[in-house]
């Protein structure tokens, strides 16, 4: 009879912990991410839409002249500004061709700049603080490391950028194609 009320109290303290990790939550980074969202709209009304839509446009343009625009400062701005995990809105501006794309570029730099702008991710801190924990050991300096960090980063989300443009290319190429011939069959 003891084990069946013990099971008991363990199977419920499973949702009470539940239910604490949900309120922290709901004090925590809920309450953060509705006002953030709520000033990034207010800061575009004031802007204007069309002059925020412009800059998606101006980065959504085809050519491999844009893809610096698209793959480096869109996400660099969007990271440095809207902090995770708000920064990946900013890819709405976006032709659905290039929206994986920048995503996979941005959440791939929200951690290189940690050493120069902790506010990007401080949830992530600590990924920052392991590496220089090892290096401040090592009796090295940590500003050349941030640096050196957050521009590999940068040369990083290029490529994977691209590479996912590509690869996005391919799919809605196929997609296309069995559409066609599944439309052609009917």
């Amino acid at each position: 009879m003891q084990a069946l009320a013990q099971f008991a109290e363990a199977f419920i303290g499973v949702f009470q912990q539940g239910g604490e990790t949900f309120m922290g939550l709901v004090t925590g980074i809920v309450p953060m991410l509705v006002v953030l969202m709520t000033a990034v709209n207010a800061l575009i009304t004031l802007i204007g839409p069309e002059k925020v839509d412009r800059v998606g446009e101006i980065a959504g343009r085809p050519g491999i002249g844009y893809y610096p625009v698209r793959y480096i400062i869109l996400p660099f701005l969007a990271v440095f500004f809207l902090t995770n995990p708000m920064a990946y809105t900013l890819g709405r501006f976006l032709p659905e061709r290039y929206k994986p794309a920048f995503y996979d570029a941005a959440v791939s730099y929200v951690h290189p700049p940690l050493g120069l702008f902790p506010h990007i991710n401080p949830g992530e801190l600590f990924v920052w603080a392991g590496i220089a924990a090892g290096i401040t050991q090592l009796g090295l300096g940590l500003g050349d490391l941030a640096i050196r960090y957050a521009l590999v980063g940068l040369v990083v989300i290029f490529i994977r950028g691209i590479v996912t443009e590509r690869i996005t290319a391919v799919l809605i190429g196929r997609q296309a194609t069995s559409t066609t011939a599944a439309q052609a069959a009917d």
